[in-house]
Order: structure tokens, then C-alpha cells, then sequence
């Protein structure tokens, strides 16, 4: 019966295991989020003793590198957002299950892949469709 439940989901000390990995992740994703905010921030508040003949060039590059800065952090915020809703799935015990098939994602992907919620499979097959 044992080997049955084990087979549904990861034990315990594999879920915590998978929860480690995914808090240091985390914890670099935060600080990388950090980093292009204040870079941000930095770019915002410019330098205005420039001469002219370089101010339309430089606010030009200022943008492109807001809009780039901008596009880093918003795509940081959702892996946090993902990998803030692997913990609760590992607190619900549902960590590491095929959201389509119900089978379990094997541990190198989510090794690879803490937030995966979709096999290998089932990913092929969703992009086939």
C-alpha cells in the first residue's frame, strides 16, 4: 500500500528537498528583481549636465534600456510568482504532479524546472495541439 501512495506523489522528504532548492532560487530571483529595480531607479533619476548634442541620443538609449530593464523584471516577477506557487503546492502535497496527465514529473525535470507543473509529455503534446 505504501509503494502505491508513493507512486501519486513525492514523500515528504523529497518535497522538502524540492522545497530548499526552490527557496534558494528564490532567494537569487529576489535579489536579480532587486537589482534591475534599482537599476531603474538609477536610470530614472539621470544626469541633466549632459550638452545638448548628446541628450536626444542618450535619452533614446535611456529608454531602450528602461523598456529592457523593465521587460527583465516583469518576466523575474512571474518566475518569483511561479516558484512562490511550487511552495504551495508542495504544502498542499501536490508538488511534482502532471497538472494534465496526474502522473509524476520526473525529479531531473523539476531539478531543472522547480515550477514545472507539466511533464516533458505532456508539454510536447500541449505544443503539438
Amino acid at each position: 500500500m505504501e509503494e502505491m501512495i508513493k507512486k501519486n506523489r513525492y514523500s515528504d522528504e523529497e518535497l522538502m528537498e524540492f522545497k530548499e532548492l526552490i527557496l534558494k532560487k528564490l532567494d537569487v530571483a529576489r535579489d536579480m528583481l532587486r537589482n534591475y529595480q534599482d537599476q531603474l531607479m538609477n536610470l530614472n533619476n539621470g544626469t541633466d549636465d549632459t550638452s545638448n548634442s548628446y541628450v536626444t541620443l542618450e535619452e533614446g538609449t535611456a529608454t531602450q534600456e528602461r523598456e529592457q530593464l523593465s521587460q527583465l523584471a516583469g518576466r523575474q516577477r512571474k518566475f518569483i510568482d511561479h516558484l512562490e506557487n511550487a511552495l504551495i503546492r508542495i504544502e498542499n502535497k501536490t508538488y511534482g504532479i502532471c497538472r494534465e496527465t496526474g502522473n509524476l514529473i520526473p525529479k531531473e525535470r523539476l531539478r531543472a524546472v522547480p515550477h514545472a507543473t507539466l511533464s516533458v509529455e505532456a508539454k510536447e503534446n500541449k505544443a503539438r495541439a
